[in-house]
This record gives structure tokens, C-alpha cells and sequence, in this order.
């Protein structure tokens, strides 16, 4: 069985696909066969980063390791069994076709509370979820009390990864390894930063989650976009010497990935 990948969360601009594709591709460069759905059907930031890079490396005639991504497929209504929701039939479909070939299924969720998220979540073995560092962001998780920045309570998405968790065992799998990634950490704001840590730390016990670094605000990963490029793959495009930004991003990159522990990875970059 190919293990489950999901990265999600209910806000936009937190670096969801950056973080999907960078993991995908590291997985794929080292060795190991990985399968994509972006489950975004409007957006579709994932699915164009991977037209980018077979675009990209069939004009500079490249053959740089790339994961397999797949659509859901179409699926018509009469095909449904009694009381089944087309979209469940359409993930499982996707799924089921990666698990024989694929030792990783890396699937990304949109922004929003969907459907197909719900469903997702309920299969991923790891949960990763891009924050970014502010308590705006922090309100994914929790809401908090304005005056005294105590935590009131789970937010409405944490609840959604408690009930997917259920789900899980009811069906006799493993909890989830839910991982929550704190992108853009600044470089000032040192108080307002402890601040955030502190109160994710507290959570991170009550609700049953891991911290990882994540990435920093860099105009390298806009750069690499268009060309459906990561961080590892500059050197096989002529890049002999990164600057400090690019090793920088690089070394939080390779941070990223022995945090989330992912099972049979061996980091080597």
C-alpha cells in the first residue's frame, strides 16, 4: 500500500502547493515512485506547477525525476451505487489507480472546506498542514482570545481533522501524522514570533500535532514556478553557484523533510 500524503488546510496564500511540490519531487529524486492529485478543480496551482516542469524539461530536452500526477477521472451518475457521492468514487478511482504503482500518493487540497477534502483527509496516513506564522493564520487551528491570546477552543478545520482521525480508527487504520508546517517565519518580530510558538506548542499537545519548519518569504520560489522547478533541481539547469538565498531555501527545505519523518525516506540532499 502506498503511503498517503495529504497537504491541507481551510485558507489560501499559505504555501500549500509549494509545499506539495517540493515534497513530491524531493520524494521522486530520491528514488522513490510518487503519485500527485491536486483536488483544487479551480485553481489547479499543483497541477499547473507539473505541466510547468514537462514543459519546461521537453524544451531544454531534460529528464529530471518527476512525479506522476493524475486527474480525477470522470465518473458517470448511473455508475454510483445507491446513496455514493460521485466525488468519493472519483478520488478512490485516483487513488486506487497509484496505490499498485506508487509508494508515495501526495494529494493536495484546496483552500476551502470541500468534499473531496473531507474525503482526503480521512486517508492521509501523514497530514501536513502550511501555516503561515501569524495569528491570523493561527485561527486555522484554534481561536483565540484577543485580550490575552489564551486558546478558547479547536476550530472549526481542527474539528474536521479530529472527525477524519475518527474515521480512521472506526476503519481499523493508524492515526494520521498530522504535522503542521510554519511557513514564513520572519526575521524580526522576535516577541510576536515566541508568541506563536508558545501557543502552538500548547496546542500542538491538546490536539495532537507535530511542528516542522517550514519556508521562508523568498523571491526564489516565484522564480521557479513558471519553469516547474524546485529547489533541487538548479543545479541540472546550469546553476553552478546558488546564492545565499537559494542555499538557505534549500537547507530549510532538507529541515522540512527529516521533520516529517516519512517512512522508508532516508534525507540526502
Amino acid at each position: 500500500m502506498a503511503h498517503i500524503i495529504v497537504v491541507g488546510n481551510e485558507k489560501g496564500g499559505a504555501g500549500k502547493s509549494t509545499v506539495s511540490m517540493h515534497v513530491a519531487t524531493a520524494l521522486s529524486r530520491m528514488g522513490h515512485k510518487v503519485g500527485v492529485i491536486d483536488l483544487d478543480l479551480r485553481q489547479k496551482t499543483l497541477a499547473r506547477y507539473l505541466e510547468n516542469r514537462l514543459t519546461f524539461l521537453s524544451k531544454k530536452g531534460l529528464d529530471l525525476p518527476t512525479p506522476d500526477f493524475r486527474e480525477l477521472p470522470e465518473v458517470e451518475k448511473r455508475e454510483l451505487a445507491p446513496g455514493e457521492n460521485i466525488y468519493d468514487r472519483r478520488l478512490s478511482i485516483a487513488v486506487a489507480g497509484l496505490e499498485g504503482v506508487a509508494d508515495f500518493v501526495l494529494i493536495d487540497c484546496p483552500g476551502s472546506h470541500t468534499r473531496l477534502s473531507q474525503v482526503a483527509h480521512s486517508l492521509a496516513d501523514t497530514l501536513i498542514t502550511p501555516m503561515n506564522d501569524s495569528f491570523i493564520d493561527f485561527d486555522l487551528l484554534a481561536r483565540v482570545d484577543s485580550e490575552t491570546n489564551e486558546i478558547l477552543g479547536p476550530s472549526v478545520y481542527s474539528e474536521m481533522v479530529w472527525s477524519a482521525r475518527q474515521l480512521r480508527a472506526q476503519a481499523g487504520l493508524k492515526p494520521s501524522d498530522w504535522v503542521v508546517v510554519r511557513n514564513r517565519l520572519g526575521a524580526q518580530a522576535m516577541v510576536n514570533k515566541k508568541k506563536i510558538g508558545d501557543a502552538l506548542d500548547e496546542l500542538a499537545r491538546r490536539i495532537g500535532f507535530r511542528l516542522s519548519p517550514g519556508f521562508s518569504e523568498r523571491v526564489t520560489f516565484r522564480e521557479l514556478f513558471p519553469r516547474g522547478l524546485t529547489l533541487l533541481d538548479l543545479k541540472d539547469i546550469g546553476v553552478e553557484r546558488m546564492n545565499i538565498s537559494m542555499v538557505a531555501a534549500r537547507q530549510e527545505l532538507r529541515d522540512m523533510m527529516v521533520a516529517l519523518e516519512l517512512p522508508g525516506v532516508s534525507v540526502d540532499f
